[in-house]
């Protein structure tokens, strides 16, 4: 699905089939999203790391920059990102080898989707969030 973006369930499912998930906008303010994001993969079972610019450490994890993490082919990336950063952070990742990007709400605007629909990467934008599916079990679905 290269180069698709949607919310159906085959691109959700096609996601959770990463080995392991970067949190990019992971933070260790326990009421921003990006801490929720990490925190729901953990309790899943699911391996999370995070990625910030100047986090050292969230949630007891040691924080990674995308450049970092290993096999990222297998690594769905969640975008927990203001829309004016997330186009450095989509770039960054498709250049890098990352092709399972999920967009979470407010991540995305209309430059960062056009931007998105050119690139050769599966992504999810435009509303569905990782909390509620790893909520319904989506994520078990993947591994089945």
């Amino acid at each position: 699905m290269s180069g698709a973006g949607g919310s159906g369930g085959d691109a959700v499912t096609s996601f959770f089939a990463s080995k392991q998930f970067a949190v990019v906008g992971a933070s260790s303010n326990r009421a921003k999203y990006g801490n929720k994001v990490l925190r729901a993969y953990t309790e899943h079972g699911l391996t999370a790391i995070p990625v910030h610019p100047k986090e050292t450490e969230v949630e007891g994890l040691a924080v990674q920059q995308l450049e970092d993490i290993e096999d990222p082919a297998n690594t769905g990336v969640s975008i927990i990102t203001p829309p004016g950063a997330t186009g450095e952070v989509i770039e960054k990742a498709a250049k890098l080898g990352f092709t399972k990007l999920w967009l979470q709400p407010g991540a995305e605007n209309k430059d960062v989707l056009d931007k998105l629909a050119s690139m050769d990467v599966e992504y999810l934008a435009g509303g569905p969030c990782v909390l509620v599916s790893l909520a319904r079990g989506d994520h078990k679905k993947a591994n089945m």
